[in-house]
């Protein structure tokens, strides 16, 4: 279950543990959200069980000694529950206007960062400089790099994926919930392996994609107004990641195949240039601003979210994990984020097979 992070919340932790989700991921983004690693804190203190952890935290925006650090200090309050997951920024970076960190600086953060969340000394590139650096008083109580805690990469695109294999315990992606979807990640992940001669146990390399689900209501079509509010947050979220590709490279003539592209870049267009980047993530995985509800059509919500009968949805989900995905990453609106805890796992997790 994946958390749009309010820090006053943290009931949501317990609720999720009490009802059966095996990971809490905390999201990160500075200028969205409450700060991770404080409500990551506030929630390993009010739960036992649940692994807790960063879904992602953003390479751009702290170094890797930073990251490291917090990520061990959360493993002193909740030994062996802690993960690190990590991304280059496509959305904490793009709200201050900037771009994500490049492919190849972010290699060098994670090379970095998986030697510093081993506790040991790693050369940390810094302030125009290359370092050793390491903590200096690991043993004094102030952080816990044992157990270990495991590093997941984010990433959609071949070269992302490959710095997952060749630096990671697992891969955190947003794809079509699909089984060609987790197919073509996997060819992916085998390519990148065998370039790197290398391979990867897929019984313990973690593969989770981000999603949302809801379960039918007796009667209920995909297109109500009640699936259209329980999906819209993160159907526009990912409008908002494929306008700011096509931004990016240049606006090109080829779009995304989605019929409301155009009165969707003519909605932006009106906005200021100097403040677009605001406009752009406003309600971010939380809710839909009026003008954009009515991009939240039948063709986004099913290529996006994961919707039908609770039957429908367990045999999705075991599907998936025949084809090679670990885990589902849920990330409902903020408003109806404990309806969809709830219905998942009283009326889907049952009926699972794996």
């Amino acid at each position: 279950m994946c958390w749009a992070t309010k820090i006053d919340d943290v009931e949501y932790a317990v609720l999720a543990e009490e009802l059966g989700y095996s990971h809490l991921w905390v999201a990160d983004s500075q200028m969205l959200w409450s700060d991770c690693y404080a409500t990551m804190a506030l929630a390993a203190t009010r739960t036992e069980r649940i692994k807790i952890g960063t879904g992602v935290a953003v390479a751009g925006t702290r170094t890797s000694a930073v990251t490291a650090a917090a990520h061990a200090t959360i493993n002193r309050l909740a030994p062996g529950r802690v993960f690190c997951a990590v991304g280059t920024g496509n959305t904490a970076m793009r709200v201050m206007g900037a771009r994500p960190m490049p492919i190849a600086e972010f290699e060098r953060y994670l090379a970095e960062l998986r030697v510093l969340l081993d506790g040991e000394e790693a050369d940390v590139t810094f302030r125009n400089g290359t370092r050793p650096v390491r903590h200096l008083m690991p043993d004094l109580g102030f952080v816990d790099f044992q157990p270990r805690i495991p590093l997941y990469v984010s990433g959609f695109g071949p070269r992302a994926i490959g710095l997952a294999v060749r630096h990671g315990d697992g891969l955190v992606m947003s794809i079509p919930p699909t089984v060609d979807g987790m197919e073509r990640a996997w060819r992916r992940v085998d390519a990148a392996a065998a370039e790197a001669a290398t391979s990867v146990d897929r019984e313990r390399f973690l593969t989770c994609t981000l999603t949302t689900m809801v379960v039918l209501e007796p009667g209920e079509t995909v297109g109500s107004d009640r699936v259209r509010e329980l999906c819209g947050s993160f159907v526009i979220s990912g409008l908002h990641y494929q306008y700011e590709q096509w931004r990016e490279a240049g606006r090109p003539e080829r779009r995304p195949a989605f019929a409301g592209w155009g009165d969707y870049v003519a909605l932006l267009d009106r906005i200021d240039p100097a403040v677009v980047h605001q406009r752009i993530h406003e309600g971010h995985c939380c809710w839909v601003v009026e003008e954009e509800e009515r991009f939240v059509t039948e063709e986004l919500i099913e290529a996006t979210c994961m919707v039908g009968t609770a039957d429908d949805l367990a045999g999705r989900l075991d599907e998936l994990a025949e084809a090679g995905l670990t885990q589902v990453m849920l990330l409902p609106p903020l408003a109806a984020k404990e309806e969809i805890l709830r219905s998942v796992a009283t009326e889907v997790m049952p009926k699972l097979r794996h």
